[in-house]
């Protein structure tokens, strides 16, 4: 259960119907169409101990002086801003794939519109201003009035040692420009006045003292049409946030999930009336929701589109609110459909939320009194910084008790009101790190605010109010060494400095999360010291789609390797970087580079992958070698984190999510009831036709012998299939022109929409019962209609485009333009004689939702491969010499190839075929690509709380409840942190073990000496194996002659082991009992022989 905190106070709920925002294609919607609304939160999060240098000064924004040059504003003035207006430039599809999944159209057109200032370009900036970037706002300004200093570079990914003494907002903005070219970049370096803010959508201050931010804060607050306004810092490991987006802010989305949906199987004509649904899936409504009805037979007055409101909401079934006592009877049929509501919030200004911040957004239970502190310990600093004109400093206990007095002094002053413990070892921390701006804090807190200044400007999710405490850490020699790991110093001493600087890291993957984890390990010093070493691996290479997430790369990039280039990149942030860049997946296939001496030189692992057997892998090699392993992953809006640490946690691997629920053949096939089927079975067709066909008949043509040997040999329904599908393509269906090309597409939309739907209802007639007299055509499944095809239809006329133009590549025919042209494309299609549907009586539809093929067997498969094989002899006589055909490999990023322009014709004409809503081919694209939903800003999150938990790692020592594991959904906003799980305990004998202990035998030992080692621990071996081969088991009397043979010997002679001349040991596993007989499950067993 992941409970959360939230204010209530002053929330209304807007129950009227809204357009959708993702769907609506009203282009001319302005201001007044959509609310503008706002809501206040104050967040304080401490991620750990904190201790600072010294320095700061007492201007409103705090920084040195610096460079005092002023660039122009850019931006236009909110009259043209109004959001919701669409009037500008397309979506680039291939660039922002990942983060239109996530947001939608209508979100990023608003997104495009939006100027938003970031003030404060430390690393806290800095981090804002790239997910901003990245994301595609319309303009950022960067505004700073101080200069580098060394300092700085331990937090900003920016700046190098060459920017020391330059203006900051300056020296951000030609490396910030590279990251989207689209965004329009421009700096002011001069003291800002509240009459500047109109030009934003937004505002962010990352350095304002509270009298300026509230000054600034009320003009945002009352400007028309209100101005949002963040104001977020981060104080070594403690960090705050606080939004007023205005007095009525209306979340058009609240948590960006798509409405939930049902089938339904009956409604009661009662008062109220009772809604049962099919058990296909379970539902997700809840007491209170809104929904609508569509599709009902019978009780047709519930489709009439008006959102009721329902009750008792169970798996299977709700109440609904309303009396259908005088309704017709229900029949069948009928989905029912969520509405989503707007939110209308009002948040109070800054002044008022200082003095009343309402209930904080919990995150780490186990520190529930943690925010009230911390809102009083910002408050602290910043009368402490305005008294005396900089920061304490780190390591002085003379500041730290200065700062502790200000903040009792202010919570006595509090009346009722007041903290009955302000916790002066806390708030000691907070002092000591209260000038340093930690990498992974500013990560960590940039997504946070990235996502906010997203919400702000576009209504989608719902904004953020929490804190985010960890526990601190004893901090040790603080005094700077005038390099540029001096703030993290400031934050933990030298001594964890060193062990950063040796650290031996391995980051497995270079994508969205590599590039993250890269730059903050090159600004937070790891593996920069003489003894220390970074390996980064990843097979692929960079593609457009990554460069709206995988900031180290640029356009320029395209096609090379994603680990050299984030290699060279993290190298530019810290020269001083010992990094190695390889090509190489991570799998027992790359033993030989990833072999033993590797992993057991390694400090730390660092997952960065995207799918669960890589990670899986990684965890065992982690397990094996004892090495501590930092998991993340993100979906959306919503990331993760798990640490896995010798000895003190489970493993990755001891708990894993279910299956996703597949759906059966027969429904992909012949029963569809929703869009992912469809798009599911054109995904399947698609490749049949156009890559495993041709691929089939390359293989027959390259050696005829041995592939009719092989079917002959298998002699089954597949390989009976196998032979058709060859025989139709270079026979019945073989295309030489290009108008064969157009008769085939033409000739397959007759047999897909046509004729299949035909045979299937003349086969399961609409008014068709099952064996027990219960109707066929019952929910789920939707009764299908034939089409008819149209070239007055553009749906139709671009199916047969892009099927011609597929088929014609894969059999190298050159593809005219005229093809392109809709009435030439026409004239052409007329031309092509379809013949009349005659339905077979004994046509065979698999209706087993546990069938897992199509294909059945038969009696005489033997005989019909043989005259198959007999016709496809004689058929290939007459192919051109070296005829080969060309395998098409579905790519989805690529919007000129038509791979999904024929996927989405596919799906949306089945769809079509049983009512069922079609989708664009962007949505079909996101489904039949399988594209994981991506944003810049929760990857950032993501990355910046393992890298805090990357310190304890290198730090050693700690203990598991030190440690965090985090959960986090931006869109709602939600941060769940928790202790990792231990790892089972097993106990035999006085003796205990887990699943990170490895036992190990040196000097090559006999059979017989491991037995014997076993038994010395009351432990009887009966059965010992290495691989899948058992090279001892009890019950058989023959092994015993192996009782003196050496362990390796016996595995290299019966297991065939090839034990390459770098392998030290083999390892065996052994089951044992014990002297009553009982199953002991012991660790791993390491031979050690060389």
């Amino acid at each position: 259960m992941r409970s959360r905190k939230r204010t209530a106070s002053g929330e209304v709920v807007v129950v009227k119907e809204a357009a959708d925002p993702e769907t609506s294609n009203n282009n001319g919607a302005t201001a007044s169409s959509f609310k503008k609304h706002r809501r206040d939160s104050c967040v304080n999060a401490a991620a750990g101990n904190g201790s600072t240098a010294e320095n700061g000064d007492k201007s409103g924004i705090r920084g040195g002086k610096g460079d005092r040059s002023d660039s122009r504003v850019v931006g236009s003035s909110t009259s043209t801003m109004a959001l919701g207006n669409s009037n500008h430039a397309e979506i680039d599809e291939d660039l922002h794939s990942r983060q239109l999944a996530v947001y939608g159209r209508e979100t990023m057109r608003r997104l495009f519109a939006s100027n938003i200032l970031v003030s404060g370009m430390q690393g806290l900036g800095a981090e804002i201003a790239k997910n901003l970037i990245l994301a595609g706002v319309k303009s950022v300004t960067l505004h700073d009035e101080g200069a580098v200093e060394l300092w700085d570079l331990s937090s900003n990914f920016v700046f190098s040692e060459s920017d020391v003494g330059k203006n900051r907002a300056l020296a951000s903005v030609q490396k910030l420009q590279e990251l989207n070219n689209a965004v329009i970049i421009s700096t002011l370096t001069t003291k800002l006045t509240k009459e500047q803010l109109s030009d934003f959508q937004a505002v962010v201050f990352t350095d304002i003292s509270f009298e300026k931010a509230i000054e600034f804060n009320d003009y945002c607050h009352k400007h028309q049409p209100p101005i949002s306004f963040i104001k977020a810092e981060v104080r070594g490991l403690f960090g705050s946030i606080f939004c007023d987006f205005g007095p009525e802010f209306t979340v058009v989305d609240v948590d960006g999930e798509d409405p939930h949906t049902g089938i339904i199987a009956s409604i009661s004509n009662d008062n109220p009336a009772l809604v049962s649904c099919v058990d296909d899936e379970r539902l997700e409504f809840q007491d209170g929701d809104l929904v609508v009805f569509s599709e009902v037979h019978g009780m047709t007055e519930l489709n009439d589109g008006k959102p009721r409101k329902i009750k008792n909401a169970k798996p299977y079934s709700f109440t609904l609110e309303e009396d259908t006592t005088q309704f017709g009877t229900y029949i069948k049929g009928g989905i029912v459909t969520q509405v989503k509501q707007p939110k209308v919030l009002n948040f109070k200004p800054l002044r008022d939320a200082i003095k009343d911040p309402g209930d904080f957004l919990l995150s780490d239970f186990s520190k529930f009194d943690r925010p009230p502190l911390l809102h009083l310990a910002f408050q602290a600093l910043d009368k402490f910084v305005s008294d005396l004109g900089r920061f304490p400093v780190a390591g002085s206990e003379e500041d730290a008790n200065k700062l502790i007095s200000i903040a009792g002094n202010m919570n006595e002053s509090l009346g009722d009101g007041r903290l009955e413990d302000i916790n002066p070892k806390l708030l000691r921390h907070f002092a000591f790190g209260s000038r340093a701006v930690l990498n992974p804090m500013a990560a960590m807190f940039g997504g946070i605010v990235g996502q906010e200044v997203v919400k702000a400007c576009s209504g989608k999710f719902h904004p953020v109010f929490q804190s985010l405490p960890t526990e601190p850490v004893d901090p040790s020699d603080f005094r700077p060494l005038n390099s540029r790991y001096d703030a993290q110093i400031s934050v933990f001493g030298s001594k964890l400095q060193k062990k950063l600087e040796d650290a031996k890291a391995f980051i497995v993957g270079s994508g969205a999360l590599g590039c993250e984890f890269q730059k903050n390990i090159a600004l937070m010093g790891v593996s920069c010291g003489n003894q220390g070493k970074l390996t980064i691996t990843d097979d692929d290479v960079i593609e457009k789609s990554n460069l709206s997430r995988q900031f180290l790369f640029r356009d320029w990039n395209i096609g090379q390797a994603k680990s050299t280039v984030a290699a060279s990149a993290a190298a530019s942030i810290n020269p001083c970087l010992k990094i190695e860049a390889l090509q190489n997946r991570v799998g027992p296939e790359t033993e030989n580079v990833f072999d033993d001496t590797f992993w057991e030189n390694l400090t730390v692992v660092i997952n960065a992958l995207d799918n669960v057997n890589a990670r899986l892998y990684v965890d065992q090699r982690c397990l094996y070698f004892q090495k501590p392993l930092l998991e993340s992953g993100t979906l959306g809006a919503k990331c993760n984190t798990q640490m896995v640490i010798p000895h003190l946690t489970e493993n990755y691997g001891a708990s894993r999510d279910p299956p996703e629920k597949q759906a059966p053949m027969c429904t992909v096939h012949s029963f569809p009831h929703n869009i992912d089927h469809c798009l599911t079975w054109a995904r399947s067709e698609f490749e049949g036709l156009l890559e495993k066909t041709p691929a089939e008949v390359n293989a027959y043509l390259s050696n005829p012998v041995e592939y009719k040997t092989a079917q002959r040999t298998a002699g089954d329904a597949q390989a009976r299939d196998n032979l058709e599908r060859i025989l139709e393509c270079l026979e019945k269906e073989k295309c030489v022109t290009f108008q064969d090309c157009i008769s085939w597409a033409r000739l397959r939309f007759e047999d897909y929409f046509v004729n299949r739907v035909k045979q299937l209802i003349y086969t399961f007639p609409e008014d068709a019962a099952t064996s027990t007299g219960a109707p066929f055509w019952s929910a789920p499944k939707r009764f299908p209609h034939p089409l008819q095809f149209s070239t007055a239809d553009p749906s139709h006329l671009q199916f047969v485009m892009a099927a011609s133009i597929l088929r014609a590549e894969t059999f190298g025919i050159q593809i005219p333009d005229w093809v392109k042209h809709p009435q030439m494309l026409a004239d052409a299609v007329d031309k092509v004689t379809v013949p009349d549907f005659q339905p077979k009586k004994d046509a065979k539809i698999v209706t087993d939702e546990k069938a897992t093929t199509l294909s059945t067997a038969s009696i005489d498969d033997a005989a019909v491969i043989n005259e198959l094989i007999f016709k496809l002899e004689l058929c290939t006589k007459n192919l051109p010499q070296g005829f080969k055909m060309k395998p098409i490999q579905f790519e989805k990023d690529d919007d000129t190839n038509y791979h999904m322009d024929l996927i989405a014709g596919l799906a949306n004409m089945r769809a079509r075929n049983y009512s069922i809503p079609e989708v664009d081919k962007l949505k079909a694209k996101f489904i039949a690509g399988r594209i994981i939903p991506a944003i810049a800003t929760s990857t950032a999150m993501a990355t910046g709380l393992v890298c805090l938990e990357l310190y304890k790692a290198l730090d050693g020592g700690h203990k598991v409840e030190d440690y965090r594991n985090t959960f986090a959904n931006l869109a709602l906003p939600l941060f769940s942190m928790a202790e990792p799980v231990p790892p089972k305990v097993i106990k035999h004998g006085g003796m205990s073990w887990t699943v990170w202990d490895r036992w190990i035998l040196r000097d090559n030992p006999t059979l017989r000496e491991l037995i014997k080692w076993l038994k010395d621990k009351g432990l009887n071996a009966y059965s010992i194996s290495y691989g899948s081969c058992l090279l001892y088991n009890s019950m058989f009397p023959r092994h015993r002659e192996r009782m003196d043979k050496k362990v390796v010997d016996l595995a290299r002679e019966v297991a065939k082991a090839e034990l390459p001349p770098n392998r030290k040991h083999l390892d065996v596993v052994v089951a044992c009992e014990d002297d009553d007989d009982n199953d002991v499950d012991i660790p791993q067993v390491s031979i050690y022989f060389s």
